[in-house]
């Protein structure tokens, strides 16, 4: 599978939507919006970012079909990466990919990440592509109900 990243259209976000609103993925990810099947905050979400000149996002193509989002966002000291991959196409190594892509669209370094701490795909991912747990933190998860611990990773510059 080709992954390629190209900017979002949006003709993208309805897509977006349906991958962000699934109820798998979005306990998966644990630290999510607070109702991701909120159709009117996840646009004005949406709209703020692609009017935000500091964000960098994309959209994750493979063979032709929209498999989800990648970007960076934050202040020069803090810049988070993130990413979303369609339920259907976990375990295939399009997250990888899409990331590794991803670091050479946003040169800056040091680059973060967070992901709950059980998430161990996401953790993969980020540690395939360079990135170091670098520190712990606990937070409520909306898409859990509870508390949840969360691992803090960096890409060094």
């Amino acid at each position: 599978m080709r992954v390629v990243l190209r900017e979002v259209r949006d003709s993208d976000l309805s897509l977006f939507f349906v991958f962000m609103s699934d109820p798998e993925s979005v306990r998966t990810a644990a630290f999510t919006s607070e109702d991701p099947t909120d159709r009117h905050a996840f646009d004005a979400h949406w709209r703020r970012i692609l009017a935000d000149g500091s964000v960098v996002m994309r959209t994750v193509v493979v063979d032709g079909a929209v498999v989800g989002s990648t970007g960076a966002y934050g202040p020069p000291d803090d810049r988070q990466v993130t990413y979303w991959i369609d339920r259907a196409y976990w375990g295939r190594g399009l997250a990888t990919a899409a990331l590794r892509a991803l670091l050479d669209v946003v040169p800056e370094r040091p680059l973060h990440a967070r992901a709950a701490a059980d998430n161990t795909g996401s953790r993969r991912v980020l540690e395939k592509c360079g990135f170091t747990v670098t520190g712990k933190d606990h937070g409520y998860s909306h898409a859990r109900g509870e508390d949840t611990d969360e691992l803090l990773f960096t890409l060094p510059g």
